[in-house]
């Protein structure tokens, strides 16, 4: 699974808008779109702070793995 889609899984998954997440990460929405849709790669200190934010492992957000929790 490409991390994108994770992302977008993620933030659904969490009633979150596009707006609300690129608040959280310091962006505006139409850059977190990018980032969401695989335009733009996430850089690693975004892929740090969603993974705090969403309490899963970065291995889940990049999907290296399907448990959440341990990468």
């Amino acid at each position: 699974m490409a991390y994108y889609k994770r992302l977008r899984d993620l933030r659904e998954d969490n009633n979150y808008s596009q707006r609300e997440i690129a608040e959280i990460i310091f962006t505006t929405q139409p850059q977190y779109y990018r980032y969401e849709s695989g335009l733009r790669d996430l850089p690693a200190e975004l892929l740090v702070i969603l993974a705090k934010f969403y309490n899963v492992s970065t291995d889940y957000i990049l999907g290296l793995t399907d448990n959440p929790k341990n990468g």
